[in-house]
């Protein structure tokens, strides 16, 4: 059966799984591991793609990410092609390295961006490399590590994920920490790692009419989240990327986004980025932030720069701007 064309849309997740041929090793030793983490530390930032977790173990690994203005398949081309010339050369050896194409899930953020992080970052345990969280905690191969403060990566977003479990750093990180714990007698989750769902049903359009009035998708190698997502995502796919490239030949950046939030609101576009708890300034932000990173493509890390807020921060606010958009019929061109 052929490929089914990878499903892409900017601003979502991807679990991400990246697989050794024949089971073989694609971490030989830690020379190999570091190769791979000074490309995510150079590509992420370049592609605008976030990171909240990830996991190496010797013939795969795992990552969560959030695509930004690039598809993922530029990231990983680039990731993936330029690892493998490097473990060629330095083992010597000639040929593949990974089994086939990267495999990624896109995921529906509200209901399983908790779960994912813990799944992937427990990886190295159901594996039997480690024993106890405690041992996890100090292995820097993990973004749990991270996430415990053992380690630091410029390239990890440990505050957006520490920002689902809490406001005070400390408290999050006992809080993330307890939820992890919970997860341990839970094993393998077939549905995080795909199934074969969609491809059955003749693939995405055809999935997306028999799918429709079911609450609940399990997963397939594609996506993960139920049917209103699939739909969603889809539409998305098709759409996103040519209105984006329309919007930004238009002259539309953040600045031209604020005038138009402040249009709408009927105030001066330097208000929409002043700081404030009043309510007119917590929606000229979620107009803000929506608009920025829907149509736009700005990561949410980027955003959290501009607008010195944590990138928890930002990604809330793009949910209540999305939440107030479709509430007021409010679009970023009339």
């Amino acid at each position: 059966m052929p490929r089914t064309a990878r499903l892409d849309a900017p601003g979502v997740l991807h679990h991400v799984m990246i697989r050794g041929i024949e089971r073989r090793k694609i971490f030989r030793n830690n020379i190999d591991r570091e190769d791979f983490i000074e490309r995510l530390e150079v590509l992420c930032p370049a592609t605008h793609t976030s990171c909240y977790a990830w996991a190496f173990l010797s013939n795969h690994a795992h990552f969560l990410f959030r695509t930004g203005t690039a598809p993922l398949s530029r990231l990983m081309g680039r990731l993936l092609t330029g690892y493998v010339i490097g473990f060629n050369h330095r083992h010597r050896r000639r040929g593949q390295l990974f089994q086939n194409r990267f495999k990624s899930i896109v995921c529906q953020e509200d209901a399983y961006l908790r779960e994912l992080v813990r799944y992937i970052h427990l990886n190295p345990i159901r594996a039997g490399i480690f024993n106890t969280l405690d041992e996890l905690k100090s292995y820097k191969y993990c973004g749990h590590s991270s996430l415990m403060g053992k380690t630091k990566r410029k390239w990890q977003d440990i505050d957006y994920v520490l920002g689902y479990f809490g406001k005070r750093k400390a408290q999050s990180r006992k809080e993330y920490e307890s939820f992890v714990k919970e997860g341990l007698p839970q094993g393998r989750r077939k549905e995080f790692t795909g199934g074969g769902l969609i491809r059955s049903l003749g693939g995405w359009i055809e999935a997306r009419e028999s799918l429709k009035g079911r609450d609940h998708v399990m997963s397939d190698e594609r996506i993960l989240g139920d049917s209103d997502f699939v739909d969603s995502v889809i539409s998305q796919s098709e759409e996103q990327y040519e209105r984006r490239h329309k919007l930004k030949r238009q002259g539309f950046d953040l600045h031209r986004i604020a005038e138009r939030v402040a249009e709408v609101l009927e105030m001066e576009p330097d208000g929409v980025f002043s700081k404030g708890r009043q309510s007119r300034k917590v929606r000229a932000r979620s107009f803000l932030c929506f608009w920025a990173a829907r149509e736009l493509g700005m990561s949410h890390t980027a955003l959290a720069k501009k607008l010195e807020m944590s990138p928890a921060g930002v990604g809330f606010s793009v949910e209540r701007g999305e939440s107030i958009a479709k509430k007021g019929n409010y679009l970023l061109i009339n």
